[in-house]
């Protein structure tokens, strides 16, 4: 039941990916979930960080609610308590719904009311169990090498001023959805964003190296 996603089309486009891999089975997740918490528990894992495809939830990215989506989400969280794991939720890891893109993604202002309408579905559906959120992953990446370099989905090569206008929405997109998990959570949260970074660290502490 999940929309396309910008890396879905992305992906299909030749030369985009090495050998043309897709993400359309991949590890199998989808289908492995107690498979594959049984192995995080072996392995002694006490946390563990996913991240929720937009399209699964809403396959137009507003509008109708895929209930499959829901439920897959729901079992995953359910088993991962169950196995001691706390969940942590990441609610944008660069797919956006290709639908939003087709209407400018997040270069269209209107991407920020539609990551809040996605963003109460998911506090309005999840938070009574899970309480670590992440609403952004890297947006400096997926701007960058999404629509400065061309390198990721969905490939575009813009100007600077049309990238400080996608940074500005996404601002505005996480600052909105932290709104909306703290006013509507049925627990108290960890609300944060991932952030890219490039550490620089000086070889010996003599006055040049530092600098």
């Amino acid at each position: 039941g999940k929309g396309l996603n910008i890396w879905d089309v992305f992906c299909k486009e030749d030369g985009k990916v090495f050998r043309g891999h897709t993400g359309d089975t991949a590890c199998n997740h989808y289908n492995k979930i107690e498979e594959d918490v049984k192995l995080m528990k072996e392995m002694g894992l006490k946390a563990y960080r996913f991240s929720v495809s937009w399209a699964r939830i809403l396959p137009n990215g507003v509008g109708e609610i895929n209930q499959k989506g829901l439920d897959f989400y729901n079992k995953l969280i359910n088993t991962l308590i169950e196995n001691g794991i706390e969940p942590y939720m990441t609610l944008y890891h660069w797919d956006l719904p290709y639908e939003l893109s087709k209407k400018g993604g997040w270069m269209n202002r209107d991407i920020v009311n539609a990551f809040a309408e996605y963003t109460k579905i998911i506090v309005d559906n999840f938070s009574d169990r899970v309480k670590n959120y992440i609403t952004l992953n890297e947006p400096e990446i997926f701007v960058g090498n999404g629509y400065m370099h061309g390198s990721h989905a969905p490939g575009y090569k813009l100007s600077n001023f049309e990238l400080l206008n996608i940074g500005h929405n996404a601002l505005l997109a996480h600052g909105i959805a932290v709104k909306i998990l703290r006013e509507n959570s049925k627990t108290e949260l960890n609300i944060g964003i991932s952030v890219a970074s490039n550490p620089a660290i000086p070889v010996t502490e003599r006055e040049e190296d530092v600098k």
